[in-house]
């Protein structure tokens, strides 16, 4: 029997997560199990779920008797536990337990996580079994597999096309793939224009994006990501990122040298962010720091007072404000 865990980042995204799916596809292939005998169960969110009669939550128990017997007729068989990030801690004493005490050769688990599985499961993998890695996408890397896959289809973007259509889609690659086979139907070049007009689909992402654009004076940029973020998220979610983004601009114009600075941020060395903030520290005056600060404070009490009319203004005139500031 194989256990398999494949990790991606605990903040995956649509493109992370197909790249873990198609990852489990591949080993299952890898290893003769035929998609007919794969058994997909999905691990509730924490807090979800139904309460069944032991230590497993109702949507859980159908892996006891795939474990325990396997398949009647000897064919490789698999176990795709997605979310597993998602196990508590007594289901994966359980599922541990079952893995180790079934013996069985025929039998393909993997295990797909967004995130940290629970230790015991972990130490189990880490034992007997073995880690698929999957990093976090970024844009570039969207574009990258962009890139390969008009290598492999009949399709010409014209200039832009391509940024049009990481505008719509952002890294979810799984879309965008569907869009593509869309696409495919269409004679002649592909523009800018008939993608944005086609489709009218809003990333769902993080909001670093934003205050990147806004690190670099981009308002069009800016609040045209904040328009597909409010899609989503909510504003004071935004602002939260604001206020760390201002953090630690603070923390490193304070900061008598970078080591000081990434100890108070609890940076590591590898962090690409934590180097632009320590390079960019003088680039900022303290007065508009201050501004930012204040400008932050007076927008936090009108999403907690006013009503949702008034929200999106406000963002919009704090980020416009911010890019000014901050050039």
């Amino acid at each position: 029997m194989g256990l398999v865990l494949v990790s991606g980042p605990s903040n995956s995204g649509p493109g992370e997560r197909e790249q873990m799916l198609e990852a489990a596809a591949h080993h299952f292939s890898d290893h003769h199990v035929d998609r007919s005998q794969i058994v997909r169960v999905d691990v509730p969110g924490r807090g979800a779920g139904s309460v069944g009669d032991g230590a497993l939550r109702t949507e859980l128990e159908p892996i006891i008797p795939l474990l325990q017997s396997g398949s009647l007729f000897g064919e490789r068989q698999g176990l795709e536990l997605v979310d597993a990030q998602n196990l508590q801690a007594a289901e994966a004493e359980v599922l541990v337990e079952l893995i180790s005490a079934s013996g069985l050769e025929t039998i393909e688990v993997v295990l797909v996580a967004g995130g940290a599985v629970p230790k015991g499961l972990a130490g189990a993998v880490k034992e007997s079994g073995e880690t698929i890695s999957i990093r976090k996408m970024w844009e570039r890397q969207a574009l990258q597999w962009l890139d390969d896959e008009l290598k492999s289809r009949d399709l010409v973007f014209e200039r832009g096309a391509g940024d049009a259509l990481l505008q719509r889609f952002g890294t979810d690659t799984a879309a965008m793939g569907q869009a593509l086979d869309q696409l495919e139907e269409t004679s002649g070049k592909i523009t800018k224009d008939l993608i944005l007009d086609r489709f009218k689909n809003r990333p769902d992402e993080p909001p670093f994006h934003i205050t990147d654009a806004i690190s670099r004076g981009e308002v069009g940029v800016a609040l045209r990501r904040l328009s597909d973020f409010l899609v989503h998220g909510h504003p004071l979610v935004f602002l939260a990122a604001l206020e760390t983004d201002l953090k630690k601009r603070s923390l490193a114009a304070a900061a008598p040298d970078e080591d000081t600075f990434r100890s108070w941020v609890g940076a590591r060395a590898s962090d690409r962010r934590a180097n632009r903030f320590w390079s960019q520290r003088g680039r900022v005056k303290e007065s508009s720091l201050r501004k930012a600060q204040e400008a932050l404070v007076r927008a936090d009490r009108v999403i907690k007072t006013q009503p949702e009319d008034v929200h999106r203004v406000t963002l919009e005139r704090l980020t416009v404000a911010m890019c000014f500031w901050y050039r």
